[in-house]
């Protein structure tokens, strides 16, 4: 019985270990033979897969602005190339060779060799990922050589033709796992979900190892692709402006820098530069991540004496003062215990609203503050935008901070009054200042002037103002801003033929327990021409090695201010 029972025994396993055998036979065959020409096709037709499935990503264009409809390519996808092996093709005898001709052609440092090497020596392996994103030159090469196993295939990517310039405007994109553009910061960010467009669906029956069979019948939906994009954003103002900054950056050895220029009337934004930048095509090779920010939008800062016009203009519109009240300046207050005196600690006496000004006496602003109050003066800081975000479409925008109006000691009102103790972004200063040229309507910046969707739709953005004073109020205090800079910033800021309205800020930068003692945010800001603005500018450096704006931002201010002037052949307003 034992012999019976363990001839019996043996026979099972005989054929247990058979039908092993077989079905390991047949599933080699199937991968060998059968499913060989599939497992091709769906590497060498990765490229039409991808056309079908998924969306071509919206284009991006810069303007000219001057009115002759003329579009630049901001950001478009390119044709590039990946290159992958299908190992179980390549000969024992040519992986050395294969290995050394892609690996010197890829420029391969001797780790990726290695690597190469590893995935080619994987027998059975349908499918192995060498490279992507080469250019067409090099495709042709290696397809020239005629290497067994080694193969081709193309695919859309992101390209900026433009290189570094709008780099922080823009933002760039990057590949997901399954190999769609995913947008990053600033419009590929905020608008990807426009620009994407929507993926396809594709059903069918499943093979052996669970993947659609291309042969078989298949259900598609195609991708329908993602709109386009027409910036606010005029390419040879951004040019200018961007390079006349970056003069400027490295002449003063400055840690960052912003620029915004902005047309009151419509908030449509012409030019914003952010320093450093990035060059898009290579976003990884940055140094520090924060490189990717949008100064202008992201980076809030305590304004300094910018902030003061503004202070001035609730002032006037509550009807509390006139550009000719007056008051006795003593070079310091004392409030709450806190020392707070004027700029290199003057004492200007019997002194004008315009003088408080022209000479930026900070007292000065406190006695304006208090004649406001601080509900009402919570009330119209929050008015003019500060603490919110703007809205303008950017990723990422900061909302800044005025939380301190919130606390009930009297210095805080007194610091705000003259830009410290609240933080506040350059795009959201500008918007103000905005407001002040545009007869008290402030409107809400915009970047994006046309989205363009694929049925041949566009939408149009429309320009939004909303009153914050009156435009009585704004006729005073433009005249007593022109009155800033034909008495103070001749020099730096004037211009020949043009009225300047504008505001120097040197702000110290804060640190915990108080201020730095030697660095300083510098901002000019402005708008021009004074009598009929057409224009709001903003400039500013992140702690410069110079001691005021006025010498920094102030000239990078007045070029670009001329130049755009000249650009659209503005006539003058000094008549």
């Amino acid at each position: 019985m034992i012999k019976k029972e363990n001839d019996k025994s043996l026979r099972v396993a005989s054929v247990l270990i058979l039908l092993g055998a077989f079905a390991i036979v047949v599933r080699l065959f199937v991968l060998q033979f059968v499913e060989h020409t599939y497992y091709l096709a769906l590497a060498a037709s990765n490229y039409e897969i991808y056309e079908q499935l998924y969306p071509h990503r919206g284009s991006i264009f810069f303007q000219d602005t001057r009115g002759n409809h003329k579009e630049y390519a901001a950001a478009v996808n390119r044709q590039y190339y990946s290159v992958y092996a299908v190992p179980r093709d390549v000969p024992a005898d040519t992986l050395a060779s294969t290995t050394n001709f892609l690996a010197g052609i890829l420029n391969f440092s001797d780790e990726e060799k290695n690597s190469l090497a590893m995935k080619l020596a994987k027998k059975n392996d349908p499918y192995e990922p060498i490279a992507k994103k080469i250019h067409e030159d090099l495709k042709d090469i290696i397809q020239s050589a005629g290497l067994p196993g080694i193969y081709t295939t193309g695919q859309e990517f992101r390209y900026y033709p433009e290189g570094n310039l709008a780099a922080n405007v823009l933002g760039f994109t990057a590949q997901d796992d399954k190999g769609q553009l995913l947008g990053r910061y600033g419009i590929e960010g905020f608008w990807d979900s426009t620009l994407t467009g929507k993926s396809g669906f594709l059903a069918g029956e499943k093979g052996a190892l669970g993947s659609i069979i291309s042969v078989a019948n298949r259900t598609l939906k195609p991708a329908e692709d993602g709109a386009g994009l027409l910036l606010t954003i005029d390419r040879n103002l951004q040019y200018k402006a961007c390079q006349r900054l970056q003069e400027g950056f490295i002449q003063h050895q400055a840690r960052s820098a912003a620029l915004v220029l902005m047309n009151p009337k419509t908030g449509a934004v012409l030019a914003m530069c952010s320093l450093p930048d990035f060059d898009p095509n290579n976003y990884s090779n940055v140094g520090d991540v924060s490189t990717y920010n949008n100064t202008t939008v992201f980076t809030p800062y305590e304004p300094g004496s910018v902030f003061k016009p503004l202070i001035m203009s609730v002032a006037l519109d509550l009807d509390l003062v006139s550009p000719f009240t007056t008051y006795v300046d003593t070079g310091e207050r004392v409030i709450n215990g806190y020392h707070i005196r004027n700029a290199l600690e003057k004492v200007y006496g019997l002194s004008t609203m315009t003088k408080v000004l022209e000479s930026s006496i900070n007292t000065g602003m406190i006695w304006v503050a208090e004649k406001i109050g601080r509900e009402r003066f919570k009330e119209y800081v929050a008015t003019f935008g500060f603490g919110q975000k703007t809205g303008i479409g950017l990723d990422t925008e900061s909302s800044g901070n005025i939380a301190s109006l919130d606390q009930r000691a009297e210095v805080n009102m007194a610091a705000a009054s003259f830009g410290q103790g609240l933080t506040a972004t350059p795009i959201q200063l500008a918007t103000a200042y905005s407001a002040l040229a545009n007869e008290g309507k402030m409107p809400k910046p915009y970047i994006v002037e046309e989205i363009r969707h694929p049925s041949g739709q566009v939408e149009k953005t429309e320009p939004q103002t909303e009153v914050v004073i009156s435009a009585s109020t704004a006729k005073l205090i433009t005249a007593m801003l022109i009155s800033v800079v034909e008495k103070t910033y001749a020099a730096s800021a004037g211009m020949k033929n043009y009225f300047v309205a504008a505001k120097t800020g040197t702000a110290q930068i804060p640190e915990k327990g108080g201020y730095k003692k030697d660095e300083t945010n510098h901002t000019f800001v402005g708008y021009f021409p004074a009598k009929n603005p057409q224009f709001v500018l903003l400039v500013k450096y992140e702690a410069p090695k110079q001691n005021w704006a006025e010498s920094t931002a102030a000239p990078v201010f007045k070029d670009i201010a001329k130049f755009t002037l000249d650009y659209y052949g503005t006539p003058g307003d000094k008549n």
